[in-house]
């Protein structure tokens, strides 16, 4: 039977593989790496330890995960990159480990769709069912919820929450905390109504999305203070529960929402 890893690969004997994992040609896998079942690594990929890879996930050429994080106070300490299942990496990102300053660990989720150039800094969480378009980046200490969509180029500072179904377009900079749901656009981000034609394609139905866009005039649109909206917001998900998502959004933000 052929081998699965090429002979020009470079594994480390303290990196675990499952017998399943492919590795192409001159990708070189460090210490304190495992990589779980059905996951591909194309040629010319650098994976440094301690990193958790895991099931069929596939890792195009040239990217570079779990290195130090680009942060001066870091002292080598043992922190973590963490990616999930069913990811497609494409060529060229770059994933850093956390830091002890904050939760140690950089994670990301499941059947995420990361494509070329794309950086992730330390400490960053991301969900599930993403999509990060060309060279987006992340600042550290960004958290990305689930089904959100950075469109190319687009630029995360440091702390963001970026919300659930979200969608940015391309080339922009967010500064301030994305409610779900919401479109953004421009330097620095602004709100330009929601993502309807994403929550179409996700399966909610015309009267749900009309609850939703309610919501985001209520939000943006009336002059409330943010305090006033989130109590108008609370008695609107009685009768929508999806506006809970922007409720508890709005609770938790610390940096304030775009505006």
């Amino acid at each position: 039977m052929q081998s699965l890893i090429h002979p020009t690969a470079i594994i480390d004997p303290k990196a675990e593989l499952d017998s399943s994992v492919e590795v192409g040609a001159y990708s070189t896998i460090g210490a304190g790496v495992r990589i779980d079942a059905g996951t591909k690594i194309a040629s010319h990929v650098v994976i440094e330890g301690p990193t958790t890879i895991g099931k069929h996930n596939e890792i195009f050429q040239f990217s570079s995960l779990g290195a130090k994080p680009q942060d001066k106070k870091f002292k080598d300490e043992p922190t973590l990159l963490e990616i999930g299942d069913h990811n497609v990496i494409r060529e060229f990102c770059t994933f850093n480990r956390g830091t002890v300053q904050d939760k140690g660990t950089t994670k990301i989720g499941s059947h995420n769709w990361i494509m070329a150039y794309v950086h992730i800094a330390h400490d960053c969480i991301v969900g599930n069912h993403t999509i990060m378009a060309n060279n987006s980046s992340l600042a550290g200490h960004v958290t990305i919820y689930d089904h959100a969509i950075l469109g190319g180029f687009t630029l995360i500072h440091q702390y963001c929450q970026i919300g659930e179904h979200i969608i940015t377009a391309v080339g922009s900079v967010v500064f301030k905390d994305i409610p779900p749901y919401v479109t953004a656009a421009g330097y620095d981000a602004q709100p330009h109504g929601i993502n309807a034609e994403g929550l179409k394609r996700r399966g909610f139905n015309a009267e749900t999305i009309q609850q939703i866009k309610r919501a985001y005039k209520v939000l943006y649109r009336q002059g409330l203070s943010l305090e006033e909206a989130k109590a108008a917001l609370a008695d609107m998900e009685t009768s929508c529960p999806e506006i809970g998502l922007m409720t508890r959004f709005l609770a938790q933000t610390t940096r304030g929402i775009v505006r």
